[in-house]
């Protein structure tokens, strides 16, 4: 039996996607222990996950590096066989590096490489589709295959529990919110769609606790349009568990180029991305087997203008979100 560390300490979608390599490597080494490195706040993207022996917490809110020596002495202490990185960032390269692991593998973008014992190639451009996941699973390629697993959030009979009432006739959920403003289909958008929207079926808004305003501003304009419309704000109610097993369920799910896009990936829930600023092409698309990529149709020379997004459009009119037509939405709904 092996001891393996992943190191994934980026944001919540990044993190799910990160479970696709766990997923292969058990399947390859079933024995192996493996442990993953993540950031405080993430933990929950793991709860019930049979493949995972231990989480390793960074905290970055406060005492960043002091906090980093912490994780680093535990690091050492547990004597892992084989560490993946999957950041770029020189602070999880210097725990890669003095992991005291015998075999160290990341990518060759990340500044401390050039200490690894295996670097590999990072390639991401807005022209060459590759997937995130397909992109990560380059790091175990040698050990296992060439072929990415799904990610994988698992959810219990209670989760299931908690939300029964909730699916008892059909429904739409709707992940409005994103940490960029780029990225993130404007309020007045969700307003139009669902004003529109002349359906038997009920609407979940699900989000962070923070998502909860936006959620509730959406529902009162568009209760003044469309009264019949049975909407619920959710947001801060669900864990993660709770809103995979809620969008498994869905007739479909709206969600922007964010975190709920890949909570949908991984239960394999029907999904209806919508790409403002962003692009597929940049390898965050959805897996999900009943999938619908909603994006303004006319080229503009601004689209992309970044791998992240931003605070504000810097051509300062947002095209690429508000000239996205209502019907794009509406034509994916099934009858």
């Amino acid at each position: 039996m092996s001891k393996i560390l992943f190191i994934q300490t980026s944001f919540l979608g990044d993190v799910i996607l990160s479970t696709a390599l766990m997923e292969k490597w058990n399947q390859y080494y079933p024995n192996d222990s493996l442990d993953v490195l993540i950031r405080k706040g993430n933990e929950a993207v793991f709860k019930n996950n049979p493949k995972i022996n231990s989480l390793i917490i960074w905290d970055k809110t406060k005492d960043k590096y002091k906090n980093l020596i912490q994780v680093l002495i535990k690091i050492r202490e547990r004597k892992y066989d084989k560490v993946f990185n999957l950041q770029r960032f020189a602070s999880t390269g210097l725990l890669t590096v003095l992991s005291g692991s015998k075999e160290k593998i990341g990518f060759d973008k990340n500044p401390l490489s050039l200490f690894y014992s295996v670097k590999v190639a990072h390639q991401i451009s807005a022209t060459q589709f590759i997937h995130e996941t397909q992109r990560n699973q380059k790091l175990i390629e040698a050990y296992t295959d060439s072929n990415a697993a799904r990610p994988k959030v698992y959810t219990v009979e209670e989760n299931k529990t908690k939300i029964e009432s909730l699916t008892k006739k059909p429904y739409l959920v709707i992940a409005p919110a994103s940490v960029w403003f780029t990225k993130q289909y404007p309020k007045e958008k969700w307003i139009s769609f669902l004003s529109g929207l002349h359906s038997n079926k009920a609407v979940y808004f699900i989000g962070s606790k923070n998502d909860g305003r936006l959620c509730g501003q959406i529902i009162a304009e568009v209760g003044l349009k469309n009264s019949n419309l049975e909407m619920h704000n959710l947001c801060g109610e669900l864990s993660i568990q709770e809103s995979a097993e809620l969008m498994k369920h869905a007739v479909m799910n709206y969600v922007n180029d964010s975190g709920p896009l890949h909570i949908a990936s991984s239960v394999n829930a029907p999904v209806a991305a919508i790409f403002c600023s962003t692009v597929t092409e940049f390898g965050f698309g959805p897996l999900s087997d009943i999938q619908h990529i909603i994006q303004l149709n006319e080229k503009l020379y601004c689209r992309p203008c970044g791998l992240h997004g931003y605070k504000a459009c810097p051509e300062k009119h947002f095209k690429c979100a508000l000239q996205i037509d209502d019907l794009q939405l509406l034509d994916v709904l099934p009858s």
